[in-house]
């Protein structure tokens, strides 16, 4: 319950991305869409959610 809350604060507060590592709940292929169709739905803008390791830049 807390990770909807997590997300729907996220989508509320104009967020555009939430990076985490609740790979259970929040970073999870087959919620990701659901999170971003009720954001549609409800007039928010669309939510990216990634992993850590997809927005860090490890050039050296």
């Amino acid at each position: 319950m807390l990770d909807g809350l997590h997300v729907a604060l996220a989508s509320v507060a104009g967020c555009t991305m939430i990076v985490s590592w609740n790979f259970k709940h929040i970073v999870h292929f087959q919620k990701i869409p659901l999170y971003r169709a009720i954001n549609v739905i409800k007039g928010y803008s669309q939510l990216d959610i990634y992993s850590p390791l997809e927005v860090i830049n490890y050039e050296g």
